[in-house]
């Protein structure tokens, strides 16, 4: 049975000082959802306890479709926190 990958069983790896696993963890989740800032700055953060270097160095530089994609999920996200 595979490990299931969530913000969860990262969290508690990190409660439980498993900086490493935790660490990646949250590099398939932000592959998975790039916009997510929380994700990206919990890696970035990891990362840096680490000795790694940052993220996103070691991405490709995101298309003009990609930034606009990225764009739009961030307003999105930013109207619907406006709501609550």
């Amino acid at each position: 049975m595979g490990r299931i990958i969530t913000k969860t069983l990262a969290e508690i790896y990190l409660q439980q000082g498993h900086l490493q696993e935790a660490y990646e963890i949250f590099k398939v989740l932000s592959k998975e959802d790039p916009s997510n800032i929380e994700i990206l700055k919990k890696l970035s953060e990891l990362g840096q306890q680490l000795k790694f270097s940052s993220p996103s160095i070691n991405q490709p530089i995101p298309s003009t479709d990609e930034k606009i994609r990225l764009l739009k999920r961030w307003l999105y996200n930013i109207r619907e926190r406006r709501r609550e």
